[in-house]
């Protein structure tokens, strides 16, 4: 059964930092794209980070470039969203996706995690 657990949200402070997890289990971690979404309250779910099957190529929407740092560890079948200098405008529900890549090509369709809050506020 596919699994996506995502973890490591909260209440920070503007400027703050959070390291958010997702732990995958029952698929082939390494054959799948990672991403990272956001939802705020009242708006559309937004793509903030996006990383290939062996973790060399990343890409991000240019409101979080230079900030937030997508990563993963294919062993642990975890991947990682660092968030730097987080602003209010970061507060949303953080959720991971996975979608089988073979040799560039999707195929299949998207796995969702349930999401974990982020909460930024003084």
């Amino acid at each position: 059964q596919v699994q996506l657990v995502e973890s490591g949200g909260g209440l920070v402070q503007p400027g703050g930092s959070l390291r958010l997890s997702c732990a995958a289990s029952g698929f082939t971690f390494s054959l799948y794209r990672m991403r990272w979404y956001r939802q705020a309250p009242g708006k559309e779910r937004e793509l903030v980070a996006t990383i290939s099957n062996d973790g060399g190529s990343t890409d991000y929407t240019d409101s979080v470039k230079a900030r937030f740092s997508i990563s993963r560890d294919n062993p642990k079948n975890t991947v990682y969203l660092q968030m730097n200098s987080l602003k209010p405008e970061d507060t949303a529900v953080y959720f991971c996706s996975a979608r089988m890549s073979i040799s560039g090509s999707l195929v299949g369709n998207d796995y969702w995690g349930q999401g974990t809050q982020v909460t930024v506020s003084s």
